[in-house]
């Protein structure tokens, strides 16, 4: 069965950064496109990220774009997301998805205040 697992969260002060992983297993993680998204308090859930399954292929959403990279290693079956300038409007749970069939495991929080 598919398992996501995201780590890395942390309370952060407004123009710091984090970088958030995620370790996949139960299907073929080379194979897939990959995402993250995160759902803030009261939020609906946003997409922020896509990468493809070789990483040439990337999309962002307005709200990130520009400070937020996404990257993966298909050798170790690792999802990353750097972030960087982070705003108080960053403050949501991340969580790592696999595009196909929306699966998304545990996600990890990211709170952004001083």
């Amino acid at each position: 069965d598919v398992q996501l697992q995201a780590s890395g969260g942390g309370l952060v002060q407004p123009g710091g950064s984090l970088r958030l992983s995620c370790t996949a297993s139960g299907f073929t993680f080379s194979s897939a496109t990959m995402g993250w998204v995160r759902q803030a308090p009261g939020e609906e859930l946003e997409r922020i990220s896509v990468i493809s399954s070789s990483g040439d292929r990337i999309t962002y959403a307005d709200s990130v774009k520009g400070r937020f990279t996404i990257s993966r290693d298909n050798a170790e079956n690792m999802l990353y997301l750097q972030m960087y300038s982070l705003k108080p409007d960053d403050t949501a749970v991340y969580y790592c998805t696999k595009r196909d069939d929306g699966s998304r495991g545990r996600g990890t929080l990211v709170t952004v205040s001083s």
